[in-house]
């Protein structure tokens, strides 16, 4: 009876040092708050994601291990607080996907995002050089259909390049993350 005792003891504090670890020292223990204060100019999407962007990126498998890389050709217009971001996917095996967001930005940095493959509304916030959207994404048919719990954080470079760091969940466990750059396309 003591060993099983033991046993449920160590599980238990297993599942709380876990549950601990994600939520104030993994991706998902970010908060806005964290970055308000932060160096750096501020991010605005209305400057930073507006024209023609260039993006690159790679997507982990649940393993850890690269699945996909990718270039997508991005172009974002605003009018005001609303926007909209036309992408173009191009992956390594050949497959192009286009998504269409549109945006609207409140006076107090809190964001509100649609697209075809989101299921609701996506709901973000600028915070300090940040910004952290979190919808839900819904994967293609082709690719199971299944709704995927997603977080996208964008940090400002300096240089005005934003990094992307996002991580897909399904019933909390982490099944893929993406890490991409964007970055103003240059006049040809």
């Amino acid at each position: 009876m003591e060993t099983v005792f033991l046993v449920f003891l160590g599980a238990s504090a297993m599942l709380v040092l876990g549950y601990l670890k994600n939520r104030y020292f993994g991706f998902y223990g970010q908060t806005p708050s964290d970055y308000a204060t932060a160096h750096g100019e501020p991010f605005d999407l209305r400057m930073h994601l507006n024209g023609p962007i260039v993006c690159e990126g790679v997507i982990y498998g649940p393993t850890g291990r690269v699945t996909s890389r990718f270039v997508g050709d991005f172009l974002a217009e605003w009018n005001g607080n609303k926007g909209v971001m036309t992408e173009r996917f191009t992956y390594d095996n050949g497959e192009e996907v286009l998504r269409e967001w549109k945006l609207t930005l409140g006076n107090d940095g809190h964001i509100r995002a649609l697209a075809s493959d989101v299921v609701g509304e996506g709901l973000g916030v600028q915070s300090g050089p940040t910004v952290r959207l979190k919808y839900k994404y819904k994967l293609p048919d082709s690719q199971g259909g299944h709704v995927l719990d997603t977080t996208d954080w964008m940090y400002l470079a300096p240089n005005g390049t934003i990094v992307n760091r996002s991580q897909f969940r399904k019933y909390g466990i982490k099944v893929a993350e993406l890490v991409a750059t964007m970055r103003r396309k240059e006049a040809v």
